[in-house]
């Protein structure tokens, strides 16, 4: 029988191809994402949240409610898991879920392009704007009024980002004042002469003034919209899946709109927008 040596470079080749494919199949298996089977199997989901934005999730009298809360709560009971809500430093808020600590960032979690790159975004689902508060009786009228004035931020907030971002802005003012919290922020315009303004989310800071509503008001200028939606570790594209379609359920059944209701007297969840990419900014 002769050697056929093409024919043996061949079936080499396919031996390869082979090896290839099997070791690839296994690496998949490993890298498979069971982000959804590890919180049933748990039986529990892990919601990290600031417990001072109200009333999206904030500690009334030892008790974390909101909003945010009572969505979460429902969306947990569609997945068949408990709720668990865990204070967390908001300026901290990344690694807390990367590092395991929690499972979700939920709580007016704003997107942007920065984030998409760290987290794994369900769709979004409220809109929100970014407004400028004054005490009531300010004589701040508008953006410009605030040049060689003391602003307030919450670290790591959309807030602080866009007034970053606004370098002319951010160039005009006296001091950018950074705080753990919007309610440390709010209070500390509120009580002293030390800051002139507050860069607030306006979810935030209407349910603020129907509680108080001759303390703030706000400027008409807006410093940008967004839109909130709930980060999950990177890769959690099972557990992001099985949200959003919990959440499609539950506005469908009404649910979304009697928790909207109760918060903020309309039904005010967005339907129909698909997941942000870093190409939407």
């Amino acid at each position: 029988m002769k050697f056929n040596r093409k024919l043996c470079i061949v079936v080499a080749l396919l031996m390869l191809v082979s090896i290839a494919t099997a070791f690839g199949a296994c690496g998949s298996e490993e890298e498979a994402d069971n982000s959804l089977q590890e919180i049933q199997d748990r039986g529990e989901l892990i919601l990290g949240c600031d417990d001072a934005f109200p009333p999206m999730g904030f500690d009334d009298n030892g008790e974390i409610v909101g909003f945010d809360i009572d969505l979460a709560r429902a969306v947990a009971e569609k997945l068949d898991v408990t709720l668990t809500v865990k204070p967390i430093d908001w300026g901290a808020k990344e690694m807390e879920l990367s590092s395991g600590n929690i499972d979700a960032i939920w709580n007016g979690y704003t997107i942007t392009a920065e984030r998409i790159e760290k987290v794994q975004f369900t769709k979004p689902y409220l809109s929100n704007e970014q407004l400028l508060t004054v005490k009531i009786d300010s004589e701040v009228q508008s953006k410009g009024d605030l040049a060689g004035k003391v602003l307030g931020v919450q670290i790591d907030s959309a807030a602080e980002e866009l007034v970053n971002a606004d370098s002319e802005f951010l160039d005009s003012l006296d001091d950018l004042r950074i705080f753990d919290d919007y309610q440390a922020a709010l209070n500390d315009l509120k009580a002293s002469d030390r800051l002139e303004a507050v860069a607030v989310d306006k979810i935030l800071i209407e349910y603020v003034m129907t509680k108080a509503p001759d303390t703030f008001r706000t400027l008409d200028e807006s410093l940008g919209s967004e839109y909130f939606g709930i980060g999950l570790r990177q890769g959690s594209l099972t557990l992001a899946d099985a949200i959003d379609d919990a959440l499609d359920e539950l506005k469908e059944d009404g649910t979304t709109a009697e928790i909207s209701a109760n918060w903020f007297g309309d039904d005010i969840v967005i339907r129909d927008v698909q997941r942000l990419t870093a190409d939407d900014f």
